[in-house]
């Protein structure tokens, strides 16, 4: 068992761990790219990389404070469905209404790895092997579908 000290400063490790091997991996249009905090540029959509010590996730997030232009995103999203999941190579689960604990609601299309912990270092490299190949393709959907989502960004 960690102390919140000890599980903070290793998740901290993992994903500076994470963010030196994959950054010499250039973004689809060739630019260097904080791929940890991977910027969409549109507002309310969120990449999101997540691990704890029961799985993790990568996930498209979306989180409009009004429910129906986040559903309108949803939606946008659905129409590129078929390519997503051909630069993705994978189905991923589609959320359109996903409830935080604070009451707040959101929509994800996410893929989770189970059972992995983040705290075990054993277990870094499935957890690498997990994320690098879904942010790439993530990266590469994106670069196409993000001009799909400008005419939404307010």
């Amino acid at each position: 068992m960690y102390s919140r000290e000890e599980s903070s400063k290793i998740k901290q490790e993992f994903w500076t761990t994470f963010g030196k091997y994959i950054s010499p991996q250039k973004s689809t249009e060739g630019l260097k790219i904080n791929w940890i905090n991977y910027k969409t540029g549109v507002k309310h959509v969120f990449i999101k990389l997540e691990a704890d010590k029961n799985e993790a996730s990568i996930c498209f997030q979306i989180a409009h404070p009004d429910t129906e232009i986040q559903e309108l995103f949803f939606s946008q999203f659905e129409a590129y469905k078929t390519l997503l999941h051909d630069a993705l190579n994978e189905e991923w689960e589609w959320r359109p209404f996903v409830y935080t604990k604070e009451g707040k609601v959101h929509s994800q299309i996410i893929k989770t790895l189970c059972p992995v912990n983040i705290l075990n270092k054993n277990d870094w490299p499935s957890l690498i092997s997990f994320f690098k190949p879904r942010i790439i393709a993530l990266d590469e959907f994106w670069s196409t579908a993000k001009y799909g989502f400008e005419s939404l960004n307010y």
